[in-house]
């Protein structure tokens, strides 16, 4: 059975971020703070339980999640295993342009 590579993936389909990062006992979150008075829901991560987010993180619905994630044209940068076969946590967000720039198509 081949290993699986630790090559990162990019993708803007909420149903795979979705079930990558639940896979993981991820959620959707944003900072904590004032946010923008635009209705703008502030930055967003993905929270582990356990993590240091606890103090710094609020959890937020997928619904919102998706919603700013689109209106901020995000794409999702992730790893499925790590180099040595292990499940990765690894993911990043990031802006889709420089994605399409850089010849890394993001898969919709």
């Amino acid at each position: 059975m081949p290993k699986e590579s630790a090559d990162s993936k990019i993708t803007t389909d909420h149903e795979t971020i979705r079930q990558w990062v639940q896979a993981r006992h991820g959620h959707p979150a944003r900072v904590k703070g004032p946010h923008n008075k635009s209705g703008s829901i502030g930055v967003l991560r993905i929270d582990y339980p356990g993590y240091s987010g606890e103090e710094t993180l609020e959890a937020i619905t997928w619904d919102q999640f998706f919603e700013a994630f689109d209106l901020n044209h995000l794409a999702f940068l992730y790893q499925d295993k790590t180099k040595d076969g292990k499940q990765s946590r690894f993911s990043k967000l990031i802006d889709r342009e420089t994605t399409q720039k850089s010849g890394r198509a993001a898969h919709s």
